[in-house]
């Protein structure tokens, strides 16, 4: 394919954004080559600026679970922009779409309305505090929560030390009260814990991981994690920024059954219009400004547009929702699809699912948390990445995040992705 456009493009971008993109993944740096420009995207598709058709397999990074200019959102949007963009004032359709979110999600009682996830990870870490009266919180290394300072943390000299910061900008001091797990390691959970007694606020955990590619939590981790927040006084956050409302209408505590204190929100709660959210049990969403002590505030949160599109995107979800099996079994066929023509071309690999997430690890062994996720043969990614580019199929441009699927993909596309994998996997 050419991309002599996109090219022209970045090249543009490149002299008044600072490296040519306004997220850093976008820049293609982990995978070489210049990134794609999009013109437009409809359905299960996006469309470049040099006349390209790709199947898309990020859609947005998650929340085009019904496919790209999804008419019923698109109708809602343009309808409420005729009455006005921003108000900082309420409108109905806040408590309307609070009320429904309430409505399908487990063990909730109230919810704020931000602009990002992560201004709701941020968020809800302060409420933690505020609530617990503690200061330290634990996070889990390969999980994203945003780049707030607390999360921008790397990993220290030991199961027991403080995180130190790997972004210019945090602090020593911020990092010292963000103490880094392993992800499916409840045992070094329970270490930090007890080397640190009564000065834990919140464990905050991907309940389904995303940012190191697909990687579910293994049987019992969740439900650890649980015990061990009850038993110690300290609230556990679920980051469902990319799985609320697209592993199940209530999100992972339905899907698996277990009862988070704090839950973040974003992506599919928007429609595709920049919007946050998180929420808890009254007693804790209390202690909010203007009821409680905890400040936090935002002009454009609530943004009547954002609430259009959100409002029409969860009922649509609430009233079908037969789409989150649809979307479960597409996921399973691209698996079986992709699982068979990577073994039949001797391929190392391993394949990640849950619900309509999923994604490829070039490594033979299981895929459980970071340091297992960085095996992979990152170069074998690159080929892979480009190879299906080439074949107008778009991944994340990372080895380190998931495939999001949409419920418009049809079978045919993902036949016609199978092909391209094995058409590629042949080169390795």
């Amino acid at each position: 394919m050419l991309y002599k456009r996109s090219s022209q493009l970045f090249a543009e971008a490149e002299k008044v954004i600072p490296g040519g993109v306004n997220s850093p993944v976008r820049a293609f740096k982990a995978v070489g080559g210049t990134p794609i420009f999009v013109k437009s995207a409809k359905g299960a598709y996006l469309y470049d600026e040099d006349g390209n058709r790709l199947i898309d397999y990020i859609n947005s990074w998650g929340p085009m679970i019904l496919g790209h200019a999804y008419e019923p959102v698109v109708q809602a949007v343009i309808e409420k922009a005729k009455l006005g963009t921003s108000f900082g004032m309420p409108t109905e359709l806040e408590t309307q779409i609070a009320a429904l979110a309430v409505s399908m999600v487990p063990n909730i009682d109230k919810i704020r309305f931000v602009n990002s996830g992560t201004e709701a990870c941020m968020s809800a870490v302060r409420l933690a505090r505020g609530f617990t009266k503690k200061d330290k919180i634990i996070k889990f290394a390969g999980c994203y929560h945003g780049h707030s300072d607390s999360f921008l943390i790397q990993a220290g000299s030991g199961a027991i030390t403080f995180g130190s910061p790997n972004s210019p900008g945090v602090t020593a001091g911020t990092a010292k009260d963000t103490l880094l797990a392993t992800y499916n390691d409840l045992e070094n959970v329970a270490t930090l814990i007890e080397a640190n007694k009564n000065e834990i606020a919140c464990i905050i955990v991907e309940p389904v991981a995303g940012n190191m590619g697909c990687i579910p939590p293994v049987a019992g981790f969740l439900e650890g994690l649980r015990q061990m927040c009850t038993d110690n006084e300290i609230l556990l956050i679920f980051d469902e920024v990319m799985t609320g409302f697209r592993l199940a209408a209530g999100g992972v505590q339905e899907l698996l059954n277990v009862n988070a204190d704090i839950v973040c929100f974003g992506k599919v709660i928007g429609g595709g219009l920049p919007v946050g959210a998180f929420a808890a049990r009254e007693e804790i969403m209390n202690y909010l400004a203007p009821l409680g002590p905890v400040y936090q505030a935002g002009t454009l949160s609530g943004n009547p547009l954002a609430m259009a599109a959100g409002l029409t995107m969860l009922q649509s979800l609430n009233n079908d929702r037969a789409v989150f099996k649809s979307l479960a079994e597409k996921t399973a066929y691209l698996h079986a699809g992709m699982d068979k023509v990577l073994k039949a071309n001797k391929v190392d690999f391993t394949i990640n699912r849950i619900g309509s997430m999923i994604s490829v690890h070039f490594d033979a062994n299981p895929v459980t948390d970071f340091k297992s996720a960085a095996k992979g043969d990152n170069e074998n990614f690159k080929k892979f990445f480009h190879g299906l580019l080439n074949e107008g199929i778009y991944i994340a441009p990372s080895a380190y995040e998931s495939w999001f699927l949409t419920d418009a993909l049809s079978y045919e596309d993902l036949d016609i992705t199978i092909k391209a994998v094995d058409k590629v996997s042949k080169t390795f």
